[in-house]
């Protein structure tokens, strides 16, 4: 497709007035008249005819099958051109569909070789399924008057997927299994119900657990020591409501909530516990029974990459009384979830305290920095502390009900998206040691 600039169009509507003006003040001369605008037509064929044609161009791509949310990927382009009498400057533009960031237009040189090579980023932010519809590339001919414009089809899936590239590398500061001369044993010690052995007291043990029997029969302080308690059940509950769509910090909330989640389930295979997942909003969406050691990990991948976002207000009463009745026996359940004031949170509170009277439940919910830096910001005028006060309130309401939780006895983690696994990992381990579970 070829089509004139703006330039050509300027130059052409610049010639109009004199044009105009001479077939006024001299009636005789209105062939040249004429003439300006022929001489514009020439000018535009001529700049056709000397540009590089489409069907010269050959390019060939290569597209990711798949990409790992908030992770950025990218389309490899190759440019092969026949007949380059010039450089020639392409402008390329990949036609997407899905949640990816909006395409950026490359500029791309083909000189004397007429060979170029180049990448366009694609960045994902949310889950599902983006597609590669096709390219469009455009240039321009030698006196910048006319585009060539020409698509190629690609017609490319791409599956974006929970991530899970960095779940192993974190997981490896918990876990020290290998050495360098063959494997290494690691006793895991906390204060469960298993007993070990026993140990000298040392300043700072916990006085709790000094066996005075055996002290008094050696003569010296002696404590107990226990091994840390497995085959545990860890249930993840995600909330995939209208709520957890919302994005923080370039990421939807339960997207966030996922990554965190997964490092978690890696832990916990590799500690001995068993691990399921639930989904829930309005209704109860998806449910993976816990599953134990780390091959199962894969089963985990798939059941959150089916969680969906969805635009229904959650229904905690529905889905924490199906998941006590799902639950046989005690388990940890980390619940992914947000609530906006005190008024909305009173059926979360009510039904988090019964399940809370039979589990060990950790509230986890992801702190809005933007918010925050509203209440803190210097106002400049009405608006501005309008604005302040609204958000001062919120995250007072939202103090409140964190409050309310803890002294119910559930679990509660607030952090920003960047401390969200580090926090959920140390709590978790804090748990097991404590022996709640």
């Amino acid at each position: 497709m070829i089509k004139p600039t703006g330039l050509a169009v300027a130059i052409f509507a610049a010639g109009i007035p004199p044009a105009l003006l001479l077939v006024i003040l001299a009636p005789g001369l209105w062939p040249l008249s004429f003439g300006l605008g022929a001489l514009m037509l020439a000018a535009l064929a001529g700049d056709g005819l000397a540009a590089f044609r489409a069907r010269d161009l050959r390019v060939t791509w290569a597209v990711p099958d798949r990409l790992y949310i908030g992770d950025s990927g990218e389309i490899a382009v190759t440019l092969a051109a026949r007949a380059l009498a010039r450089p020639v400057t392409v402008q390329i533009l990949a036609e997407q569909t899905g949640a990816l960031d909006p395409p950026r237009v490359a500029d791309v040189v083909l000189d004397a070789s007429g060979h170029a090579r180049f990448m366009l980023p694609v960045v994902p932010r949310r889950r599902g399924r983006a597609r590669i519809e096709r390219l469009w590339l455009r240039w321009r001919g030698p006196l910048r008057l006319i585009d060539v414009t020409c698509r190629r089809q690609v017609d490319r899936s791409i599956d974006v997927l929970a991530n899970v590239r960095g779940v192993q590398s974190a997981a490896l500061q918990f876990f020290s299994n290998e050495a360098i001369f063959g494997t290494k044993v690691q006793r895991e010690r906390g204060q469960g119900a298993e007993f070990d052995a026993l140990r000298e007291y040392m300043p700072g043990m916990d006085s709790r657990f000094i066996d005075w029997k055996h002290s008094a029969r050696h003569r010296k302080l002696l404590c107990k020591e226990f091994d840390t308690e497995r085959n545990h059940q860890i249930v993840m509950g995600f909330d995939t409501g209208y709520l957890m769509r919302e994005p923080v910090e370039g990421l939807a909330r339960l997207d966030h909530a996922i990554n965190a989640g997964l490092l978690l389930a890696w832990i916990s295979l590799r500690g001995g516990d068993l691990v399921g997942i639930y989904g829930f909003d309005a209704v109860v969406r998806h449910y993976l029974r816990p599953v134990r050691s780390p091959s199962s990990f894969a089963r985990i991948q798939q059941s959150v990459a089916a969680l969906e976002y969805r635009p229904e207000e959650t229904n905690f009463t529905l889905a924490l009384a199906e998941l006590n009745v799902r639950l046989r026996r005690r388990a940890l359940v980390v619940l992914f979830t947000d609530f906006v004031d005190t008024t909305g949170a009173e059926l979360l509170i009510e039904s988090l305290q019964r399940t809370a009277n039979r589990h060990v439940v950790l509230f986890v919910t992801l702190r809005d920095s933007v918010l925050q830096e509203i209440a803190d910001a210097d106002p400049a005028g009405f608006d501005d502390v309008s604005k302040a006060v609204i958000a001062h309130d919120m995250l007072r309401e939202r103090r409140v009900v964190l409050e309310r939780l803890e002294r119910l006895g559930v679990h509660c983690l607030d952090v920003a998206p960047a401390g969200l696994s580090a926090g959920l990992i140390n709590r978790y381990l804090q748990i097991k040691q404590r022996g709640l579970i």
